[in-house]
């Protein structure tokens, strides 16, 4: 499978043995999305393109994207949802230091009226599930700690 035809979007039955998921206990069923962070990027959002950026520390990201994220984000892939549960299952795959994801309403209206989800803790070769009951509305996604683009979901 190719990293661009990576971007898994699966519909799972949530069921006790996910690892004390809270998906598990009320036994509704979710939405898997998988994501990969490479250095400053996430790789499906680019298509699956990895630019091979290099970085040790957050400046790099921050000076990498000033100079291309706004293009890049441009052809990036707007990921399209249904509304409901939820699983980002993103990896960190090659950053030398920690990683989060945050997902948030797109803009300061949806910011307020649209759910989110966040925290860091994704250390290098880690995967961590970030859980969310999805609304419909514009979001956007990235990375504070890997700073990335923010790339764009869409639920209707």
């Amino acid at each position: 499978m190719t990293i661009a035809n990576k971007l898994l979007v699966t519909l799972v039955l949530a069921a006790p043995g996910l690892g004390g998921s809270a998906l598990a206990a009320g036994g509704d069923a979710a939405v898997i999305v998988e994501l990969t962070q490479v250095p400053c990027q996430f790789l499906e959002s680019e298509q699956g393109t990895n630019h091979g950026y290099r970085s040790t520390k957050i400046q790099d990201c921050e000076a990498i994207n000033a100079k291309s994220g706004a293009s890049r984000v441009q052809t990036a892939k707007t990921l399209q949802l249904k509304p409901g549960k939820t699983i980002f299952r993103v990896t960190n795959k090659d950053v030398p230091y920690e990683l989060g994801f945050w997902l948030r309403g797109e803009g300061i209206a949806g910011r307020v009226t649209l759910p989110s989800v966040s925290g860091g803790g994704l250390l290098a070769g880690k995967t961590q599930d970030y859980v969310i009951d999805l609304q419909p509305g514009e979001y956007v996604y990235s990375c504070p700690l890997n700073p990335t683009p923010d790339y764009r979901l869409v639920v209707r």
